[in-house]
């Protein structure tokens, strides 16, 4: 196990042990070429097993990422082709490396240099040259995983290159603990086997395309995967300029219970209750919450743009993949029992 696997975990086993100080979003990244660059797999209906077919189209743009560093000596990780020059894995696989190397299949090194980070989508961008011409890009799905939906992870668990598991979505819209404050969301869970080393690596679907980035596993059949919805809005960010904004609201949080609905003369629970306002942010006069921390009062959001919050990990995901820093955005919000409209126009992490 890698010393970046291993904090990796024990970051994982800390999973909705305390409410995000703060939610995450993105900005609107520019229209991906990917469309162009990658192309979907051969898969071969005559093969002995669809997952057998979905291997042998896949395994050839799939990566070992060995990295040293003076802050945790070596460990290594798992990444995938996206286009003719570039490697997507994990933040956490390759931060605070010295030096970065990529095997491909049949054995193959090459050099790698970083092109940009993410730590709060925990996503990377590797530049790769001179990459085997069977190494052709990997598409990043463009439809949303679906729970039940077959899928196969491929990587290198354990320090076992070119391995692969086989399992179903488990679960989608989860929301992960990142090396940040805040939480990863649009989350996929899956049953298929992710191990330590697998992290970087390609979730794929039986037509061969990304349905997310393996970020690790959780515990017995638990794996998480950084769904393709996140990865299209930041992967062509960090390519064209080494970095990702998100959207920043600077609140904290917590689920509408039964107590918490009624409390607020809400008819069900549904939506979130605004525990927390950071004084000076961007939406500080804007929502409310009464100032103590053990209340079950406040404003409690229901809606975004027309939208639907049913829960906080559908708010979460809705500011990441929807909506961009400066962008106004008019909340539904339940406020002593009534229900209103409030513009609020958010900011960014990079101003926090």
């Amino acid at each position: 196990m890698t010393d970046t696997e291993t904090t990796r975990r024990r970051v994982l086993s800390a999973t909705g042990a305390a409410l995000v100080g703060g939610l995450a979003g993105c900005v609107n990244a520019p229209e991906s070429e990917e469309s162009e660059a990658a192309s979907s797999p051969q898969i071969e209906s005559d093969a002995e097993s669809p997952y057998a077919a979905v291997y042998e189209a896949v395994i050839d743009s799939v990566v070992l990422v060995q990295v040293t560093g003076s802050e945790f000596g070596q460990g290594e990780g798992t990444g995938f082709v996206y286009d003719d020059e570039h490697v997507i894995t994990n933040d956490h696989v390759v931060a605070g490396a010295d030096v970065i190397d990529v095997q491909f299949e049949g054995g193959a090194w090459r050099s790698a240099s970083i092109v940009g980070t993410d730590p709060h989508s925990d996503l990377a961008v590797l530049d790769v040259d001179e990459k085997p011409e069977s190494a052709t890009p990997l598409r990043l799905s463009e439809s949303d995983a679906v729970v039940g939906q077959e899928v196969v992870a491929i990587g290198n668990p354990l320090g076992l290159d070119a391995s692969v598991s086989r399992g179903i979505v488990s679960g989608v819209d989860r929301s992960l603990p990142s090396p940040t404050d805040f939480n990863i969301p649009d989350a996929i869970q899956t049953d298929a086997a992710v191990n330590p080393g697998n992290s970087g690596g390609p979730l794929v679907n039986l037509d061969g395309h990304v349905e997310g980035v393996i970020f690790a596993g959780g515990g017995d059949n638990i794996g998480f995967a950084i769904s393709a919805g996140l990865a299209r809005r930041v992967v062509p960010s960090l390519i064209e300029t080494g970095e990702y904004e998100h959207s920043y609201l600077g609140v904290r949080f917590a689920p509408v219970t039964p107590e918490i609905a009624e409390a607020n003369d809400l008819e069900e629970a549904r939506g979130v209750l605004i525990a927390g306002v950071e004084s000076g942010g961007p939406v500080d006069g804007r929502l409310q919450t009464n100032g103590n921390p053990a209340s079950r009062e406040g404003d409690i959001v229901v809606g975004i743009d027309g939208t639907e919050i049913p829960d906080g990990n559908a708010f979460s995901s809705y500011l990441a993949l929807e909506t961009s820093p400066g962008q106004t955005v008019s909340m539904t919000v339940i406020r002593d029992g009534v229900e209103q409209s409030i513009s609020v126009t958010l900011g960014s992490r990079n101003d926090a």
